[in-house]
C-alpha cells in the first residue's frame, strides 16, 4: 500500500508513512533495478534525484518518464567511485530538493571472475562501489536524514548469504553491505531507518542462454524469476514501514530458504 497525500490509514491502528511529497535520491537509477526504483517512487509522488555514472541516455529516459507522469525528477551525475563524489552528490541532492527523506543505494558492479583470475583490480572495483560508496553516501547523508527522520534502503544481494561461484569480489562487498545495514541502522537510530533489499533470481544478466534462464527459474520455489518491479515494490514497502530498521528482506522466489545453487 502506497499512502498519497491527503490519504487517512485506518487499518486497526497500523501506521504507515505518507511518502508523497518527499525527496528521494537512487543511486545508478539509470538501467535495471535502480531504473525501477525511480519509476515507482516517481508514480508515488516522490520528488526523484535520479543518480547516474555512465548512463545518461537510460537516467534521462526515467527521469522524462517520471515527469510525463506527473511526477518531480531530477538528474545528478556522479562517479561513486571517488569518496569526494559521494559526498558532492548528497550536497548537490539536498540543496537541489531542499532536503532529503529516502536514500536508495542501488548503484553496484557486478564482475564475473574466476577465483585463479582474481585481481587486485577486481577486488578494490567491487569494495569501492559496493560498499565503499554507500558507506559514504549514507554517513554523509545522515544530518539531512535526522531532519527529516528519513531511511536508507541498500540493495544488497541473496549471494551475501549463499555465495555465488566466479564473483568472489562481488559477493565479498555485499556482504559487507548486508552487514552495514545492520551496523548502521544501530549507528543512526532513532532518527534514520536503515533497511535492505536482497535480490535474488531476478534480471538474469544479459546474454545469458534461454535454456540457462530457464533452469534458473526451476530451482526458485516460485518457478520463475523475479523483475526489476519486484525490487522496487519491496524498496515501496520499506520506505514506509516506521517500525521497520536493521532488516534485510530476500526477494527471490524462495531460493534462499531452498539454498541452491546459483549456476
Amino acid at each position: 500500500m502506497v499512502l498519497i497525500k491527503g490519504d487517512v490509514d485506518t487499518s486497526g491502528g497500523l501506521k504507515v508513512i505518507q511518502l508523497a511529497g518527499r525527496r528521494a535520491l537512487v543511486t545508478g537509477a539509470g538501467k535495471r533495478v535502480g531504473a525501477a526504483i525511480a519509476r515507482a517512487l516517481g508514480r508515488a509522488h516522490l520528488h526523484v534525484a535520479v543518480h547516474y555514472h555512465e548512463s545518461r541516455e537510460g537516467a534521462a529516459a526515467v527521469a522524462s518518464e517520471i515527469q510525463d507522469d506527473g511526477g518531480t525528477a531530477d538528474l545528478f551525475a556522479a562517479n561513486l567511485y571517488e569518496p569526494q563524489a559521494c559526498r558532492a552528490l548528497i550536497d548537490s541532492v539536498v540543496e537541489k530538493l531542499g532536503g532529503l527523506d529516502l536514500l536508495v543505494l542501488s548503484a553496484a558492479n557486478f564482475d564475473r571472475v574466476e577465483f585463479k583470475d582474481i585481481t587486485d583490480e577486481h577486488l578494490t572495483r567491487a569494495l569501492a562501489l559496493n560498499l565503499v560508496a554507500p558507506f559514504h553516501l549514507a554517513r554523509h547523508a545522515a544530518p539531512a536524514l535526522r531532519a527529516t527522520r528519513g531511511s536508507i534502503v541498500f540493495i544488497t544481494c541473496s549471494s551475501a548469504k549463499t555465495p555465488y561461484k566466479n564473483h568472489l569480489p562481488y559477493v565479498v562487498s555485499k556482504g559487507g553491505l548486508s552487514h552495514l545495514t545492520q551496523a548502521l541502522a544501530l549507528e543512526l537510530a532513532p532518527e534514520v531507518r536503515v533497511n535492505a533489499v536482497a535480490p535474488g533470481t531476478v534480471l538474469p544478466p544479459p546474454g545469458m542462454p534461454a535454456e540457462a534462464v530457464a533452469s534458473l527459474a526451476n530451482s526458485v520455489p516460485l518457478r520463475r524469476t523475479g523483475t526489476a518491479e519486484d525490487i522496487a515494490n519491496a524498496v515501496l514497502y520499506l520506505a514506509q514501514a516506521d517500525f521497520v530498521t536493521g532488516q534485510e528482506i530476500a526477494v527471490d522466489g524462495g531460493r534462499s530458504t531452498a539454498r541452491t545453487g546459483r549456476f
